[in-house]
């Protein structure tokens, strides 16, 4: 029997106008655990073997990755987290893999879509840098390509370019002090930051503008 192709047109064009749903995703923090933790040091003495809390995100019921610490809200939608990996420290020629856990960079996920992304920080240096959060602003003390120089280093998501890149000391890669730096203080209104260098004075920068950067997709309005 031939379907008449006034049906099939109609039949096609109803299919063509139903509604599509976007896949939902989960997205959330496991239980927190501890593992065993060696603080990265610049001399020939190693430091006291230690433990780190870590946590898996999870997403959509599987393993993505391994973060420490608290994470920050960017947005509704968006946080931000430090990340954490297994390193295999075996040196060419041993027999055996020599596992341990070492920081890494921060991550940047998106609850509504799943998508994690490394964030790539001007002059961020794992065993260096602690950042302070506020908004999408990121504020830390960082080491610059050449490995001569601690900065200050203040930087927005989704801006290519620091906001802040100050030189605070010169710095060696076998002699510094540990923690470079204390945490950053931030100050809303007029919008600045202070850094606090070991071993010197606090420097402030302010801060031009409160638009954020950071792009996201499908943003609804907030009632409240």
């Amino acid at each position: 029997m031939m379907f008449p192709r006034s049906r099939w047109f109609f039949a096609v064009l109803a299919l063509s106008v139903l509604p599509t749903f976007a896949k939902v995703h989960t997205v959330g923090l496991g239980t927190w655990r501890k593992i065993p933790y060696t603080p990265p040091s610049s001399d020939a003495t190693a430091p006291a073997p230690t433990s780190l809390r870590v946590r898996p995100l999870v997403i959509d019921g599987q393993v993505r990755d391994w973060v420490t610490g608290d994470i920050h809200e960017i947005t509704g939608r968006t946080f931000v987290a430090r990340r954490v990996v297994k390193l295999n420290d075996a040196l060419p020629g041993e027999p055996d893999n020599h596992w341990l856990w070492v920081m890494g960079p921060w991550l940047l996920v998106d609850r509504a879509s799943a998508h994690v992304s490394v964030l790539r920080l001007p002059d961020f240096d794992p065993a260096v840098s602690e950042i302070v959060w506020f908004r999408d602003y990121a504020a830390y003390c960082g080491v610059n390509a050449t490995g001569k120089h601690l900065y200050a280093v203040a930087a927005q998501l989704g801006v290519r370019r620091p906001l802040v890149a100050k030189p605070l000391a010169k710095w060696t890669a076998d002699d510094h002090p540990t923690p470079a730096c204390a945490p950053a203080t931030w100050q809303r209104q007029p919008l600045q930051v202070v850094f606090h260098p070991t071993g010197s004075d606090a420097v402030s920068y302010k801060i031009f503008g409160l638009t954020s950067a950071l792009v996201e997709g499908g943003d609804a309005p907030d009632d409240n």
